[in-house]
């Protein structure tokens, strides 16, 4: 399968807090990529990276991004938890715009804790797309 292969058009019908709680894994692990691009950053730049006011607004930037991913995640999860379990939703047109497989699997059924982004990936690992 291909990184933008789609999933079939048929009708794919799941509770909606089943769904919000995938959703609020996936900005989990978005939040934590973003966080890793920090140290990396000042370890490319060295010291006086920290002394430059562009380098200090991409650093404070890095740092808004991952809070306000975090956020976004903790809203979703709260309403998902309030929400009843009965509604269900037809996931099938939104999974196929989704352009990454393994976020279409993650996102599409199964475990809420399968994530589309490995963490744990061997340095030097990639995907060819």
């Amino acid at each position: 399968m291909t990184p933008f292969q789609r999933v079939e058009a048929t009708s794919i019908e799941e509770t909606l807090p089943a769904i919000l709680l995938r959703i609020v894994s996936e900005l989990h692990d978005v939040a934590y990529l973003i966080e890793r691009i920090e140290p990396q950053l000042l370890d490319v730049g060295g010291a006086g990276m920290m002394a430059s006011p562009e380098a200090m607004k991409v650093v404070q930037g890095i740092d808004l991004a991952v809070q306000k991913t975090r956020g976004i995640a903790e809203f979703i999860d709260t309403i998902a938890g309030a929400m009843p379990e009965g509604w269900t939703v037809d996931l099938a047109t939104a999974l196929s715009l989704v352009k990454l497989t393994e976020m279409q699997k993650a996102l599409g059924g199964g475990s809420f804790h399968a994530h589309s982004q490995p963490v744990a990936k061997a340095a030097g690992d990639f995907d060819f797309f």
